[in-house]
């Protein structure tokens, strides 16, 4: 039998969710860099087969597990190094338009799942940070391509109020106030629908990985379980 004396001692594994963790860690190393390629693999998919939400809703849960598992710093290198990934293989406005919103919303969303933040705390920073986020993909898309995608929009909520009025018999033209603010209020409720879809994504999927988010409201809790 070895004598104790030279016996030598192997490095503890570190265990995910633990904060004095050294972020340099090999383990932590690789897992941020699997996820952060998952996250550039799902935006590829979903530019070249763009088959509705599918892919979408995904693209910010990696960065949002590298938190739940590793903590801040590993969260802001998945959202970095994804997004100089999709800058390398695409172009820096591709990049650009992964990182602003999504690669904040996966920090965002991490971190207030992390401090067990109740869904409408969840949902309603994650729907201010994607309404800006999108209006920031406008302005960038704008600049592109030389066209103010902003006055096309407003153009089309115009003529849909216009429509709206006709159907309901009220002889008003809507005034650009009006159609802008209702532009504002579409992009929202978008903002709304896909931060709720990500949240019931990750309800289910974070429990499997051992770092379940927080519980629904109960009305949609009651909703899930009839469903």
């Amino acid at each position: 039998m070895a004598d104790p004396v030279f016996r030598t001692s192997q490095p503890k594994s570190p265990s995910p969710g633990d904060a004095s963790i050294d972020p340099r860690h090999p383990r932590v190393m690789v897992e941020t860099a699997f996820l952060a390629s998952t996250s550039a693999l799902l935006w590829i998919l979903n530019f070249y087969f763009p088959i509705g939400p599918l892919f979408r809703m995904l693209f910010a849960l990696p960065t949002a597990i590298a938190y739940l598992r590793w903590g801040k710093r590993a969260a802001w290198m998945t959202a970095i190094v994804a997004s100089l990934l999709l800058g390398v293989l695409m172009g820096p406005p591709r990049s650009l338009q992964f990182l602003i919103p999504f690669g904040f919303l996966g920090v965002l969303l991490g971190g207030l799942w992390r401090a067990k933040a109740s869904w409408a705390v969840s949902l309603g920073w994650g729907v201010l940070l994607t309404t800006v986020g999108l209006f920031f993909q406008t302005a960038l898309v704008s600049l592109l391509l030389g066209t103010n995608l902003w006055l096309y929009l407003n153009q089309q909520v115009r003529g849909l109020l216009g429509w709206v009025f006709e159907k309901l018999g009220i002889l008003l033209d809507p005034t650009l106030e009006a159609v802008q603010l209702v532009a504002v209020v579409l992009i929202a409720v978008q903002a709304f629908l896909y931060l709720l879809l990500v949240h019931l994504v990750a309800l289910l999927l974070m429990e499997r990985l051992g770092h379940p988010i927080p519980d629904p409201p109960p009305w949609l809790q009651a909703l899930i379980d009839e469903g």
